[in-house]
């Protein structure tokens, strides 16, 4: 059995991948690797490189929120859910990081403070119930998909880089909404999905230009 110290290694080990660049490794190789970069202005570089900052702290936030929840799951099957998704996480991570400075661009100055916050909410759903933990990973999955749709209509049309990682993207966190959902997660009512829409908000507006 793992202890709380080995717990908290392995939870310092992945906020250091998380918020450290160029620290994470992919364990598949980016779906942009072939494709050649696009002729883009000033003004198009840097939308895009906002849209891709904005996926990238997303993605920050599931692997804090991935390892908040995995910290309190009470079956381990849930555990070993959680930190299996994590585990595919990090390469939309490191795809996003990667086309960040591919862009001339790099992350959100307010990673860490996501971060802390999103291991925070994962806990705390996590201590409630397994159920409302795993429908916690549905819904945000959820809105990550419907953010991914519209950054892929939003990219300027020649960025077919860009638009590569999140197609794969999109593909993964439906998958991992469905997983969340055929292990008995609870589906969050429209008020509360509406807030969570709120929220991601925020977070757009907060991270598109830093």
């Amino acid at each position: 059995m793992t202890s709380f110290v080995d717990k908290a290694v392995l939870h310092f080990d992945r906020a250091l991948q998380t918020l450290v660049p160029h620290a994470a490794h992919a364990s598949r190789p980016s779906p942009a690797r072939h494709l050649e970069e696009a002729e883009l202005d000033n003004s198009e570089r840097k939308h895009a490189a906002g849209l891709m900052r904005i996926n990238h702290t997303g993605e920050v936030c599931a692997q804090a929120l991935y390892a908040g929840q995995a910290t309190t799951a009470k079956l381990p099957s849930v555990r070993e859910e959680m930190e299996h998704a994590a585990d595919e996480e990090i390469d939309h991570l490191v795809w996003c990081e990667q086309r960040l400075y591919e862009l001339g661009s790099q992350p959100s100055i307010f990673n860490p403070l996501f971060f802390g916050a999103s291991f925070m909410i994962g806990a705390g759903a996590g201590l409630i119930s397994d159920k409302l933990s795993l429908g916690f990973v549905a819904a945000t999955e959820d809105q990550v998909c419907v953010h991914l749709e519209k950054h892929m209509a939003k990219l300027p049309e020649q960025d077919k880089k860009s638009k590569a990682v999140l197609e794969q993207m999109y593909i993964d966190e439906a998958k991992h909404k469905a997983m969340a959902l055929d292990a008995g997660g609870y589906e969050f009512p429209s008020p509360i999905m509406n807030i969570m829409t709120k929220v991601s908000k925020v977070m757009t507006h907060s991270t598109y230009r830093i």
